[in-house]
């Protein structure tokens, strides 16, 4: 399987979109006087087939992890597994929140971590520190932890996200994939089909009506999980024109006729209440629990963290199952089985680290097959390491959803990078709260979301990423 984004060189693509989104605020890093010191220091131990990057026997190694939805303990866990490869080696992990802003001072102060899982909504812009981090090519030539050269046994592509300027310093170490969800058990109680086009899924509002429930549910802060199900339907619907235009911040690119359409279904879904009242006034993750524990909506559009971010909140024999994005029509230019997925937290190695050669070996145990099938069991999510997940997925009925859906998906996954690209987020989440409130109509929200885009194109001061 090869990920890439429609029949673009998804590494043009990714390297600008992920670089551009936060590398202003860390401009100064790239000015500090560590910046082109190239020393790779810290400890340093006897290389071989055992320790390829020579890290020091009993040297330590300080990770600062992004706490998100996979929270941290998944590094923690390299500790378990390096100490069968490496003598001593211990990773000290300090869960992060505000990457960026946490950071910054020990960039330009010459003293980063040694380890960074650079996610989040404040990551660092790659090519701000881009001199200061260490390239990985050796992480994926070295041999894992069972004899296997690792480059062999992750999936193809998945160094593209992480390298800018021909230089592969990020690690991607998760697999995402998109989708909408749903209960198993309650659509086999009730004798639904979970739908493949938006027309299916407006008559299967009609029946979630006359059972007392909603279609949907959404939370102010993820009103916008509603435009990535928009534009994955939209591309699969309408192919990669759709695709390219939103890249390329075009004029008219929100009024494609596949994304018309789809709004137009979105818009009577609307007007026709199967929304859960209230939404924009609701936090995301109480308004997810409606959805996973109260079941009072039937379907919910987001990425593949979803099971583990609700499972303390998510109705017992739920069975989470995931399906790809609606079609508007059952002859759209992409199969209905492609899908919207990449890889993602992205880990970096700087070069100033006290132990550079310990966060490579951290990164070399969490390739290994026990930590990967460890991560995938206790987060419910694959990593780009492949045969990691059995068929029964650990027991989780969205794990097993995932592996399918690549599997079906094929060569037919896609990905976009405009909206975080220029940090587009925060801006379109009013619209769409508005639009899902029933306050704002298609038209109106086709208006705005073009403005933003508008904006970012006429302003000069932005870099722009050009896809074609």
């Amino acid at each position: 399987m090869t990920i890439r984004a429609g029949s673009l060189d998804r590494r043009t693509l990714l390297r600008g979109a992920i670089a551009t989104a936060a590398m202003g605020s860390f401009a100064v890093a790239c000015g500090s006087p560590s910046s082109n010191d190239n020393n790779s220091g810290g400890p340093k131990g006897k290389k071989g087939a055992k320790n390829p990057f020579g890290v020091a026997a009993n040297s330590k190694v300080d990770a600062a992890i992004f706490d998100g939805g996979y929270g941290t303990d998944y590094v923690d866990y390299a500790n378990k597994v390096m100490g069968k490869q490496v003598k001593g080696v211990k990773v000290q992990v300090k869960p992060v929140v505000d990457i960026a802003p946490e950071l910054q001072p020990r960039f330009v102060g010459g003293n980063p971590p040694d380890l960074i899982d650079n996610s989040g909504e404040d990551q660092i812009g790659f090519l701000g520190i881009l001199d200061q981090l260490e390239e990985l090519d050796d992480v994926f030539e070295a041999e894992n932890y069972e004899g296997k050269k690792i480059a062999d046994t992750v999936y193809a592509g998945v160094k593209e996200p992480g390298t800018f300027k021909d230089k592969f310093v990020a690690l991607n170490y998760v697999m995402t994939v998109y989708g909408v969800w749903y209960s198993k058990t309650l659509f086999e109680k009730n004798g639904w089909t979970p739908p493949k086009t938006w027309d299916e899924a407006l008559d299967l509002g009609q029946k979630a009506k006359k059972k007392g429930k909603y279609l949907f549910v959404h939370g102010k802060e993820a009103a916008t999980y509603y435009q990535t199900l928009l534009i994955g339907g939209a591309i699969k619907e309408g192919g990669d024109e759709v695709r390219i235009a939103l890249e390329n911040l075009e004029k008219d690119s929100w009024s494609h006729p596949a994304i018309q359409g789809i709004l137009k279904v979105m818009e009577t879904m609307v007007k026709e209440k199967m929304f859960v009242p209230g939404g924009s006034g609701t936090q995301f993750q109480k308004a997810q629990a409606i959805w996973s524990n109260d079941q009072k909506a039937l379907l919910y559009p987001t990425g593949g963290w979803i099971e583990n971010e609700m499972k303390k909140a998510t109705k017992a024999d739920f069975q989470m199952t995931g399906i790809p994005e609606m079609t508007l029509t059952s002859k759209p230019k992409m199969a209905y089985e492609a899908v919207h997925a990449a890889a993602g937290e992205p880990f970096i190695v700087p070069k100033q680290g006290k132990n550079p050669a310990g966060g490579k070996e951290v990164l070399r145990a969490m390739l290994s097959k026990d930590a990967a099938a460890n991560f995938s069991k206790t987060k419910l999510a694959p990593t780009i390491v492949k045969d990691t997940v059995p068929a029964d997925g650990y027991g989780s009925s969205a794990l097993v959803s995932q592996s399918k859906m690549l599997a079906d998906a094929g060569e037919n996954i896609f990905t976009w990078n405009f909206v975080s690209a220029y940090g587009m987020n925060t801006d379109q989440l009013v619209p769409w709260n508005s639009f899902l409130a029933g306050d704002l109509d298609a038209k109106g929200l086709t208006s705005a979301l073009q403005k933003i885009s508008d904006k970012i194109r006429e302003d000069d001061s932005v870099d722009k990423i050009k896809v074609s």
